[in-house]
């Protein structure tokens, strides 16, 4: 049977879960818990995705992610195949780390987001990694610690603050948690680990695997028996929350597929549309050269091939010769300069 695509949108709520390939570490020690962490954290901030809660167990992880315009897939992408790489150069080994492509859940908010927040931080206590919540609340390898104010936050990037107030997305991530708590920091953190601590005794709840409304209620039919049929039947495994939710999701993701497999414009088409309006020819803008005019002239290809057409990086990098991580960077470039001219 054919694998399912994966759902996708912005501002969908995500669990996204990836094992080690055979089930073995992906994770040796603190030092490769912390490149993992490291490389999460600069992603997270340039593609403007948010990460409610995380768990690094030794051989998978769990985290739970709202996506912003960068695809989940390239999120992920960019995670797991630059993780792979450092992580296969500093121990010496070759070959693939993870089990398959990892795995993802589209999560109703308003339901589901304080249940998995606290249900990811608990794997390590789980997985016994430790041994009680007071062991947990001082654990650097779940954002529990973090959410309690013991550990800093390994996802705020070292990096100069890209914004005014000098904050980052990260930050207000965890604020955001704990005001469902409560405005007073003490006194959400206090209501947030009452919270956790009576999540423990649920254990692994299957009730959290996605599947609709008949899974979302833990399987248990009977308690649905006042919704509509069309609801009680309406499911799937990709998402968890009540059978509107999974219609609107499947309806949703479906419109976006069509977007994204429509025929696109090509590539040397951009790059004479751009050529023309900046008085250049396609022979510069592909030249490599770093003069202010041309490199303009990139940005504003690689922008509209990227992210307005749906073209791989790798293409657009082999196309204006240069390299692949470049294109990434000319492309954020280029909306900043797109919008400057349309203002």
């Amino acid at each position: 049977m054919p694998r399912q695509a994966r759902l996708d949108a912005p501002g969908v709520l995500q669990h996204v879960m990836a094992r080690g390939i055979e089930r073995k570490k992906i994770f040796m020690d603190d030092k490769d818990r912390a490149s993992f962490l490291e490389r999460l954290a600069l992603i997270l901030e340039d593609t403007q995705t948010q990460c409610y809660a995380w768990a690094l167990i030794p051989n998978h992880f769990h985290i739970l992610l709202r996506t912003g315009p960068t695809p989940l897939s390239t999120v992920m992408s960019r995670l797991m195949t630059g993780y792979a790489v450092s992580f296969n150069i500093r121990h010496r080994r070759s070959g693939h780390l993870f089990q398959n492509r990892y795995k993802s859940i589209v999560c109703e908010e308003d339901t589901y987001l304080l249940e998995l927040t606290r249900y990811i931080h608990l794997n390590p206590l789980r997985a016994r990694l430790v041994e009680d919540l007071k062991f947990l609340d001082q654990y650097s390898w779940s954002g529990h610690s973090v959410l309690m104010g013991k550990q800093k936050n390994p996802l705020i990037p070292k990096i100069s603050p890209s914004n005014e107030k000098g904050q980052y997305l990260a930050e207000k991530t965890v604020e955001a948690v704990l005001l469902f708590f409560g405005k007073n920091l003490k006194e959400s953190r206090r209501r947030y680990r009452v919270f956790v601590e009576k999540g423990i005794k649920q254990g692994r709840r299957e009730d959290l695997r996605g599947g609709g409304l008949i899974r979302s209620a833990g399987g248990d039919r009977a308690s649905l028996m006042g919704q509509k049929k069309e609801d009680r039947e309406r499911a799937d495994q990709r998402i968890l929350g009540s059978g509107d939710f999974v219609s609107a999701t499947l309806q949703q993701s479906e419109k976006i597929l069509k977007k994204r497999y429509k025929p696109k414009r090509p590539i040397e088409e951009l790059i004479e549309v751009v050529a023309g309006q900046m008085d250049l020819t396609p022979e510069l803008i592909c030249s490599g050269s770093r003069k202010k005019e041309i490199s303009k002239a990139r940005a504003l290809v690689a922008y509209l091939a990227v992210e307005k057409t749906g073209h791989k990086a790798t293409d657009v990098a082999r196309i204006l010769k240069v390299q692949r991580v470049s294109v990434h960077l000319a492309a954020k470039k280029g909306k900043k300069i797109l919008e400057s001219l349309q203002s």
